[in-house]
């Protein structure tokens, strides 16, 4: 199980509580879990990245293990502690203003 802590406004429009926990198959990448993460929260699709291009919005960040891994490219597999569950993926709502 591949563990996603999203942050609370998306917790708030998926109506779950903590983390989520999603089944990937095949290789764990960014890709492959936003697709997990959105096939299972429909709401959710285009609020982490766009539809059509499915690059990454602006103000949405993705670390694991510590590691921002928002320009990473999204096919290249995540650490193995992402996907063995020991360590959850973390999407992060950047904050901008001024």
């Amino acid at each position: 199980m591949i563990r996603v802590v999203l942050p609370p406004h998306l917790r708030t429009l998926a109506r779950v509580d903590g983390e989520v926990e999603l089944e990937v198959a095949g290789a764990v990448t960014q890709r492959s879990v936003l697709d997990a993460l959105e096939t299972c929260y429909p709401m959710l699709r285009g609020t982490m990245r766009d539809h059509v291009s499915q690059l990454r919005r602006p103000l949405v960040r993705f670390f694991a293990c510590g590691e921002d891994l928002s320009h990473e490219p999204p096919d290249a597999p995540l650490p193995d502690a992402i996907a063995q569950g020991s360590e959850p993926f973390l999407v992060i709502g950047a904050i901008a203003g001024g």
